[in-house]
């Protein structure tokens, strides 16, 4: 690599402007550490050194030293006035040993164990580099179908999906990156019912999942009838279902779990550029970039909040600024390909061949805000569209001129723009809408195309001092209107949103309106809007409260189908805490069968046998006892040493409700696994792990008693204490706060934490 910094000049205010928020997310993820974990370089020095790192590969191109030292200026005065930002891996990696630049990738797995397993070693490697896989396990064949080289059956694609599952929670990735994966099956395969239903006890937690709809599939479901299923092995029909209750039940679960989400397969075909080279089978695990087997993306993301100007008439759009950045966008997300050291050859040589970039943006929700749009309404969706359709164009150009200069890409021939008429383009594809969690952090602008999440939040930091976190466009306008207080604030916190906050002017809660204010339609029709010039597909996710119910599910996902989305991803606020539990009867669900009043706890027995274990908590010593009858684990006592109160007799709620769900005969692991990971501000180290709560700590002394009755003996030790414990609750990981469930992942705006990035 050139050694750039003798010519080009480097403005450093870029470490004054920072939030704290943008700070602390950068320390902790971003800025290259010594061994002891500290940080040894400013922001200032990530961005200079992922500039000229890009910028390099002008040399590469014919450029000079010169041109270089230029492009290398030019792109840290492009990130550092924080209008556009590379994606993750780029900013972490880039200018370091390691390299590797990409995002997101989508691996082929065939129906073989060499294959399947090959698969597996594939994507420990990508984990372990920093980026995402994605999967369809659609080629695999269903289980019980005949396997000849050993006269046995088939396991099935869920089965061997829980081989890629274990070899993510075994790499963890240097501490900066967790390994996320998306499952895809296509829903003609045989197995299709296991693999929707595949999340429902809470496994596969290092997955995202999502159906492959087929337009014959949409089609069946319209007309009410029934649809073919497919061996792939055989390619032969292997039998039929009735659509509408197979759609149904992917309703149901994303209802009840969140998963699993859809996506309109035969459309994403339909915009494949390269046809000739395969299929695109899968997604990459937020489900916003389709990609063909050994498949490759470099992302960047616009802040739109940085383009917003006032003229005469108003506030309005800047957009020739806006132009100028998406054009130098390209160009960065370009020199990324050259620079970039794929973690596999044959991801290289489609990476290369085929050059896709993914340029969207972030800040839109504060550009609206800036602008006195309200998000819900048809100015806001008409504006998507046409900005979106303007930073298509202009990329598009913009990778023409590239071409210009440096050829189109390699595998243009064949491709769907080797036409007459056809642009003579650079890259493949030039635009995607991403997930940009923390890079909205350190941009200090709003996510996505998302909403807000909130105006007002608590952020806990050291000794557990709770602060007030407030959007800054909200405090300016409170402050210059009149109504702000720290009292206020700290109410609408408590509220997460301004609905029934009457101290704010009705003007300005139509403008600052959260993700759960927004009634479901107008998620989906904002997504159509960004999706009509995205070459690849959006990443957005469609948030419900608590109270939607699976029709309102469907109808979001028959919006989809009807406004044209590639894909879609919906949360409802605290579905992940409340699994899908199966009774006896027909497979209905638990709460289906509460609403009828069908589920009874049996009576205490007479008789119990047990065991009584003491952890240390930050409350004290919490006594748990846990007995069993001949049925198997029935009920729960918790004692709190001497300090008594509050935390004795929370404890003891906790402890009659564990008890009255094992006696109506919900499953203990299941139990367990919501209670582990709770998090409590006063968290304490026992028995060489850490308890961060009381109803941890009852979790923990059911895994140990779980394992006394199998074993004969049980653990003194805490344990699993890990990411997948963790995200079963509302609490970041890593430092406790509220995650926020957006663009199809979960995110922390308090440190940084994303479950997918």
């Amino acid at each position: 690599m050139a050694e750039l910094n003798e010519t080009a000049v480097y403005p450093t205010t870029i470490d004054e402007m920072l939030s704290p928020n943008s700070l602390t997310v950068l320390r902790r993820r971003y800025l290259l550490k010594d061994e002891e974990g500290n940080a040894v370089e400013e922001p200032s020095d990530m961005f200079r050194r992922v500039a000229e790192n890009i910028a390099s590969a002008e040399i590469l191109f014919g450029g000079i030293e010169d041109d270089a030292a230029r492009a290398a200026g030019d792109f840290y005065e492009l990130m550092t006035s924080l209008e556009f930002l590379p994606n993750s891996p780029t900013l972490m990696n880039a200018g370091r040993e390691l390299q590797q630049l990409s995002a997101c990738f989508v691996l082929p797995v065939d129906d073989s164990m060499d294959s399947i397993f090959g698969a597996v070693r594939d994507t420990a490697l990508i984990h372990k580099s920093g980026g995402g896989t994605g999967f369809s396990f659609s080629r695999l064949r269903p289980s019980g179908d005949q396997v000849r080289s050993t006269q046995g059956v088939s396991s099935g694609p869920v089965s061997f999906m829980r081989v890629f599952n274990q070899a993510t929670e075994a790499v963890k990735q240097g501490g900066t990156r967790r390994g996320a994966n998306m499952g895809v099956l296509r829903v003609d395969h045989p197995d299709i019912l296991n693999f929707i239903r595949c999340k429902e006890d809470g496994d596969f937690s290092n997955f995202n999942i999502s159906v492959a709809l087929t337009e014959e599939f949409m089609d069946a479901v319209e007309s009410g009838t029934s649809y073919a299923l497919y061996n792939p092995r055989t390619k032969e029909v292997a039998g039929q279902m009735d659509a509408r209750e197979v759609y149904e039940l992917i309703v149901q679960m994303a209802w009840a779990t969140g998963d699993p989400g859809i996506i309109f397969i035969d459309r994403m075909n339909r915009d494949n550029p390269t046809p000739l080279l395969g299929e695109i089978e899968s997604t990459n695990p937020c489900g916003e970039q389709p990609l063909l087997p050994y498949e490759a993306c470099n992302l960047g993301s616009v802040n739109l909040s940085r383009f917003v100007r006032r003229t005469d008439a108003g506030w309005d759009v800047d957009w020739d600024r806006l132009a100028d950045v998406v054009h130098r966008g390209v160009h960065f997300l370009d020199n990324v390909i050259e620079v970039n050291q794929y973690p596999l050859e044959k991801i290289d040589q489609l990476a290369r061949g085929n050059r896709k970039i993914g340029l969207g943006v972030m800040g839109w929700a504060d550009m609206l805000i800036m602008m006195g749009i309200a998000y819900d309404s048809e100015e806001a969706s008409a504006l998507g569209e046409k900005v979106m359709g303007f930073i298509a164009a202009e990329a598009r150009l913009a990778s023409v001129k590239l071409a210009e200069a440096r050829g189109v890409f390699p595998n243009f021939e064949g491709s769907i723009f080797d036409t007459e008429e056809g642009p003579r383009l650079r890259n493949a594809t030039v635009t995607t809408i991403a997930p940009t969690g923390t890079l909205s952090i350190i941009a200090n602008c709003s996510s996505g195309i998302e909403p807000l999440f909130a105006v007002s939040y608590v952020r806990t930091v050291m000794d557990n001092d709770r602060l007030i976190e407030v959007n800054p466009l909200f405090e300016d306008v409170a402050v210059k209107q009149g109504f702000y207080t720290r009292e206020l604030m700290g109410l609408i916190a408590e509220h997460g949103t301004l609905h029934d906050v009457d101290a704010v002017p009705d003007e300005v809660r139509q403008v600052f309106v959260t993700a759960h204010d927004i009634a479901p339609e107008w998620h989906i029709r904002m997504q159509a809007a960004f999706q009509k010039s995205t070459d690849n597909a959006v990443s957005k996710t469609v948030n419900f409260g608590n109270d939607a119910t699976a029709e309102d599910v469907r109808m979001v996902y028959d919006l989809a189908h009807q406004l044209g989305v590639k894909g879609v991803t919906i949360y409802r606020d605290g579905s992940k805490d409340n699994q899908v539990l199966t009774t006896g009867k027909s497979g209905q669900s638990a709460a289906e069968a509460q609403r009828h009043g069908e589920i009874e706890p049996r009576p205490r027995p007479n008789v119990t046998l047990g065991r009584t274990e003491k952890i240390q908590t930050g409350c004290g010593n919490l006594y748990i006892t846990i007995n069993s009858d001949e049925q198997g684990l029935c009920e729960v006592f918790t004692q709190m040493g001497k300090s008594g109160g509050c935390a004795s007799s929370q404890s003891e709620a906790l402890s009659r409700m564990i008890s009255v769900s094992l006696r109506a005969g919900v499953d203990p692991q299941a139990i367990l696994k919501h209670l582990r990971g709770i998090r409590c501000p006063s968290p304490a180290w026992a028995q060489g792990g850490k308890v961060l709560s009381c109803a941890d700590a009852v979790g923990i002394a059911m895994e140990h008693y779980l394992e006394w009755v199998e074993t004969g003996h049980a653990s003194a030790t805490v344990s699993k204490n890990s990411d997948e414990l963790d995200n079963l609750s509302g609490a970041c990981p890593e430092c406790g706060s509220s995650l926020e469930h957006e663009s199809g992942c979960a995110v922390c705006r308090a440190c940084g934490y994303s479950k997918c990035a």
